[in-house]
């Protein structure tokens, strides 16, 4: 997956498809994978990089959705514990079993859960991972070590799957290239083409040569989450917004929080949300807030409120109270939550599920949604898409298709075991030049050859795509990915051909940003 090999097959095949799908997170991709896999020509582009918004940075949980569960939306239940049973087939190289604890301290809360998680065990079927159990007070706490003692009467365990939500979208991302089809980051979509009154393409600037390409599609697919209304607009300036922004933040604090390997889940919090304490790489993610937002932003930045809350509701449950000088990254992303009909619901009320939308001049909007459920967010657009451009009728193959890096009985104690597959040519790599085997970051376990694989074959372009997204970086520790950052620029630029000069723009910038992932104390 080279862009330059890319850009040149765009220029080359002509510049008509049959879907061009403007967005590279979980949907755009899901949809990508889900038109190419179908024989479709089809082109993604994405203004930034894979994944940079909200695709990089959820819970890390492929899930059905307890609280859903709790809502009464069985349906969406239903369909998402289908699709986690899917994605752990198709990708077990990033997909794991997770086991999870409810802690309790009332009489009540143990035959409640343990009710309601049997029935959400039940619901999964074939596809289900393990069965919920309640737990004494010792057994509680020899689940979860790290959690208060006073007063615990004991607890639920329910099975879900925790995975890495950047390193899936670089998958599917190898996926749709290895199918031949054409996914380009760093390429901004600044308007639509019109043939009459039919979208029939975009227009679209290279970000890095800047350079203007017209491409024509039989189907154009609006997948830019948070920011569909943008999209929307360029057809229709008076397009009402179809999406309210959520803002979630998560915490990332060191493995002794937990002290062990299964997750801490508080199913309802001072508030009426839901609190997750999930390993995850070595670390501790603690997350998440839901905050109404106004305006869609590529960078959004934790309040201080949502900070606070993570803190205290995390320390009446935790042993070890967590400070502020605990959290080792914070990381934002927005939710692109489908805007309700009516007004006044609350975020945390509005559906998760997907809309998808058919503007007057045929564009097609995907919103809502969430990345467990991603893959079957795509088929029913591709359905769409393909009956709205007339192309020819094909089957879905996705529920079966394996992902790029798909293997089975992946060592979790290897820092290098979310490659997959291509763990294998990593070692190949540092066996042709053994200064590749290097250790850039003892902590983070990152070696050179990482750097130099993330270039060569996963399209990273910039620093922040290599240290945010292809090694996780600086979602794991901020400030030792600032560390970390001259090193990776030499190697980046080396493989690029760049200058020294770009080399240390590049770390400015990626140091502005990592300082925002930084908790002031």
């Amino acid at each position: 997956m080279d862009r330059d090999t890319m850009m040149k097959a765009l220029e080359q095949s002509g510049t008509a498809y049959d879907v061009i799908i403007i967005g590279g997170g979980a949907s755009g991709l899901g949809v990508a994978l889900e038109a190419v896999s179908r024989g479709y020509k089809t082109v993604l582009l994405e203004q930034d990089d894979f994944a940079k918004g909200t695709s990089s940075r959820s819970t890390k949980l492929v899930h059905g959705g307890v609280r859903y569960l709790a809502q009464g939306n069985i349906s969406l239940v239903l369909e998402a514990l289908k699709e986690r049973g899917r994605l752990k087939k198709n990708a077990p190289h990033l997909v794991k079993d997770q086991a999870f604890v409810i802690p309790c301290y009332s009489w009540w809360c143990v035959p409640f859960y343990t009710i309601g998680l049997t029935m959400y065990d039940m619901m999964a079927g074939r596809l289900g991972i393990g069965r919920s159990v309640p737990l004494s007070s010792r057994g509680a706490k020899k689940a979860l070590p790290a959690i208060k003692a006073k007063k615990l009467r004991g607890g639920v365990r329910y099975f879900d799957c925790q995975f890495d939500d950047a390193r899936l979208a670089v998958n599917l991302a190898q996926s749709v290239a290895e199918k031949g089809g054409l996914v380009i980051n760093h390429m901004k979509v600044g308007g639509l083409k019109m043939d009459g009154d039919r979208v029939s393409g975009v227009s679209a600037e290279d970000r890095e040569s800047g350079k203007s390409y017209d491409i024509s599609a039989a189907v154009v697919i609006n997948a830019t989450g948070v920011f569909v209304d943008d999209i929307l607009k360029m057809e229709n300036p008076e397009a009402r917004d179809v999406v309210k922004p959520s803002q979630g933040i998560h915490l990332v604090m060191a493995e002794d929080f937990l002290k062990g390997e299964e997750a801490l889940m508080i199913p309802k919090t001072s508030d009426g949300r839901v609190l997750f304490a999930v390993p995850w790489h070595n670390r501790v993610v603690v997350g998440t807030t839901d905050v109404e937002k106004q305006h869609a932003e590529l960078e959004p930045v934790a309040e201080e409120q949502e900070v606070e809350y993570i803190l205290e509701t995390a320390r009446l449950y935790m042993e070890r109270a967590p400070e502020r000088s605990d959290v080792l990254a914070v990381f934002t992303g927005l939710r692109p939550l489908a805007a309700p009909a009516a007004e006044g619901k609350k975020t945390k009320e509005i559906s998760r599920g997907h809309k998808i939308l058919i503007s007057s001049g045929g564009l097609i909007t995907l919103t809502g949604g969430k990345w467990t459920t991603y893959r079957k967010m795509a088929e029913d657009v591709v359905d769409t898409a393909s009956r709205q451009a007339k192309l020819p009728e094909k089957d879905s193959v996705t529920p079966t298709l394996r992902i790029h890096g798909y293997k089975e009985g992946v060592d979790y104690s290897d820092p290098l075991y979310w490659y997959g597959s291509d763990r294998v040519q990593i070692d190949k790599l540092i066996k042709e030049d053994s200064a590749l085997g290097a250790v850039i970051s003892e902590s983070l376990h990152v070696i050179r050859a990482q750097v130099v694989w993330a270039v060569r074959e996963e399209m990273a372009r910039n620093l922040e795509d290599c240290l945010a997204r292809r090694i996780r970086a600086l979602q794991l520790d901020a400030r030792e990915s600032i560390r970390m950052a001259p090193a990776v620029a030499a190697i980046m630029a080396s493989e690029l051909g760049k200058d020294k000069q770009w080399e240390s723009s590049q770390v400015e910038t990626f140091t502005k940003l990592a300082n925002m992932n930084i908790l002031n104390h």
